[in-house]
C-alpha cells in the first residue's frame, strides 16, 4: 500500500472541468495495482478511507499533520489485516480476534513495532473514529471495539462517556511535562544574551545574533506562544509599545494563520519582552535586513513581494491580503520592500530564521557544561509551560489584581483591568493557551507540578488574616525530621 499526497499543481491538464474538491496536502492511499475500484462494485477500502480523509477539515482535524498521522494508523491497521487474511470491513468476530493479535504484536511484538500505551492509545481512539464513521456511513457493519459505560465529572457536572477497552491503561502523569523554576529561568535568558550567571560577560562564548536570540527568547517565554506562532510572527503584527512602563500585561493578537486549530487569540506579554523585540526590530534587524537581496529558494516556491505593509496587511504581488490569512509557508515566501525576509527574527543575509530549537538547545548545553550541572534541557514548548505556571501563579497569589488596582486611574485598558481582577484563573490560562475549553486547562496542569502554587496562595492568606502558623516556621521543623531521616539511611 502506497503513502501520496495530494497536489493540485497543474489540475488544468488532468482532463477535468473544475479543480478537485481536495486540501492540498490531504493523504491518499493507493493499493499496489494503483487503482481505486474494481469495475461497478462497491469502492475498495482504500476509496472508502480516503473519503473518510477528506473530510476530517471538517470533522474537528483541521490540522495538516493530524490528516497524516491519522493516515498512517489506518495504513498500518490495514496492512496488519491484510498479512492476516482479515478484511478492513469483515464481521465482528474476525475483526475482535485481529484486534487482539494486533495488541500483542505492537505490546511484545519486534522491537521496531512495539507501541508505547500512549502511542497504542493514539492509535485506538483514531480507529475507533474511523470505524464510527464507517459504520455510520454504511461502509461497515461491525467494529473491532468494545466499549464500557463510565461518568466523568467535571466542575461538579457529570455526565455519561463510552471507554473503549482496547486503550491500555496508563499511571496518571505527574510533573511528567516540565518548565523553569525562576532561577533556572533566569540562567536560560542570560544565556541567551552570552551572559555568564552574575550578569558579566561569558568569556568563553563568542556567540551571535544575541540580541535577537534574547528578544525572541524572553517573547516565548512571556507571552507562552507555540513554536510555529512565534517563528512566524511578522514585525507589523508586533503591538506598538506603551509610552510609558507598566507593571500590567499588554494584550498581543496571535494570528489565526499560524496557530494551532486556526483559531486566532490574544495572549498577554511583559513591557520589558515588549520593548526587547522592538529594540532587535528598530536596530538589529533593520540593519541585517537593509539592502539584502535575499530570495526563497526555488523548491519553497515563488517569492511573494510585499509592499505598503501595515498593521492589518498589504500588497502582496499587487494584491491586497490581511496577514492573519497567511499560511506559516507563505509568511516564510515573503519579501520586505526593503529587501529581506519578513519574519521577525532573521539570520546574516536576511533571510529567515526558523531554527529556535537548536538556539534553545545549544544554550542548555552550554549553561549546564560551564556553569550548572543540573540545568534541564530546554525546548521551545518548555518555554510555554514555564509562561503557564508563573501565570497561574500570579492569577492565584493576586500579582495581577494588585497591577491592575495600581493603574484603575490611568490609560490602562479597562477591560483587561477588570478581567484582570474578576477572572476566573483557570478561564484566564485558558483564553491565554488557546485551549477549546477549560477542561483541557485542568487536564494540562494535571500534567503540572500546580500543587506549590496553590500551597503558597493558601499559606500567604492564611498568615496575612493571623489564620494560620508560621508556614516557614513549619516548614524548617519538618526539615529537621527529614535530616534525621536521611542521616540514619546513611
Amino acid at each position: 500500500m502506497i503513502l501520496n499526497f495530494f497536489s493540485s499543481r497543474g489540475w488544468q491538464s488532468w482532463d477535468v472541468e473544475h479543480r478537485p474538491l481536495i486540501p492540498e496536502g490531504m493523504p491518499v492511499l493507493l493499493d499496489d495495482d494503483l487503482c481505486f475500484e474494481d469495475g461497478p462494485a462497491a469502492p475498495r477500502p482504500t476509496a472508502v478511507v480516503n473519503r473518510w480523509l477528506r473530510e476530517l477539515p471538517a470533522s474537528g482535524a483541521p490540522a495538516p499533520s493530524s490528516w497524516e498521522n491519522y493516515a498512517r494508523v489506518v495504513k498500518e491497521w490495514m496492512e496488519f489485516l491484510a498479512e492476516h487474511g482479515v478484511g478492513l470491513f469483515d464481521s465482528r468476530v474476525r475483526l475482535k480476534a485481529a484486534l487482539s493479535r494486533y495488541a500483542e504484536h505492537r505490546a511484545a511484538g519486534p522491537l521496531k513495532a512495539r507501541f508505547a500505551a500512549t502511542t497504542w492509545g493514539q492509535h485506538m481512539s483514531i480507529l475507533s473514529l474511523f470505524y464510527r464513521w464507517a459504520m455510520h456511513e454504511e461502509y461497515a457493519t461491525a467494529e473491532p471495539f468494545t466499549y464500557r459505560a463510565a461518568r466523568a465529572l467535571f466542575a461538579g457536572t457529570g455526565r455519561e462517556v463510552k471507554v473503549n477497552l482496547a486503550v491500555r491503561r496508563t499511571p496518571k502523569p505527574h510533573v511528567t511535562i516540565k518548565y523553569l523554576e525562576p532561577d533556572f529561568t533566569e540562567l536560560f535568558r542570560k544565556g541567551l544574551r552570552g551572559l555568564a550567571p552574575d550578569g558579566s560577560q561569558d568569556t568563553g562564548f563568542h556567540g551571535r545574533e544575541l540580541t535577537r536570540n534574547a528578544a525572541v527568547g524572553d517573547h516565548a517565554l512571556a507571552t507562552g506562544m507555540r513554536l510555529q506562532e512565534f517563528t512566524f510572527l511578522l514585525p507589523w503584527e508586533i503591538p506598538a509599545l506603551p509610552p510609558e512602563p507598566t507593571a500590567v500585561p499588554i494584550p498581543f493578537p496571535v494570528p489565526a494563520g499560524i496557530t494551532k486549530g486556526k483559531k486566532f487569540r490574544t495572549t498577554w506579554t511583559s513591557y520589558e519582552a515588549l520593548a526587547g523585540l522592538h529594540d532587535y526590530l528598530d536596530l538589529d534587524r533593520a540593519a541585517t535586513t537593509d539592502g539584502s537581496l535575499w530570495r526563497p529558494p526555488r523548491r519553497w516556491g515563488e517569492p511573494l513581494m510585499v509592499t505598503e505593509p501595515d498593521a492589518r496587511g498589504g500588497l502582496i504581488n499587487g494584491v491586497r491580503r490581511p496577514w492573519e490569512s497567511l499560511t506559516p509557508a507563505e509568511r516564510r515566501r515573503l519579501v520586505a520592500p526593503e529587501g529581506g525576509s519578513c519574519l521577525l527574527a532573521v539570520k546574516n543575509g536576511g533571510g529567515p530564521f526558523t531554527a529556535w530549537g537548536t538556539v534553545f538547545e545549544r544554550t542548555s548545553d552550554r549553561i549546564r557544561a560551564r556553569f550548572e550541572p543540573r540545568f534541564p534541557h530546554v525546548w521551545p514548548h518548555r518555554c510555554r509551560h514555564t509562561f503557564s505556571m508563573r501565570t497561574l501563579e500570579y492569577l492565584v497569589t493576586g500579582h495581577y489584581r494588585q497591577a491592575a488596582k495600581l493603574v484603575r486611574d490611568t490609560e490602562a485598558d479597562a477591560a483587561l483591568v477588570f478581567y484582570l481582577s474578576k477572572g476566573d484563573p483557570l478561564l484566564v490560562l485558558r483564553d491565554l493557551l488557546g485551549h477549546s475549553t477549560v477542561l483541557t486547562t485542568e487536564k494540562y496542569l494535571r500534567r503540572l507540578d500546580t500543587t506549590r502554587i496553590y500551597r503558597e496562595a493558601y499559606e500567604g492568606a492564611g498568615a496575612a488574616a493571623g489564620l494560620t502558623e508560621d508556614a516557614a516556621a513549619e516548614r524548617e521543623a519538618e526539615a529537621e525530621f527529614d535530616d534525621e531521616t536521611e542521616d540514619g539511611d546513611l
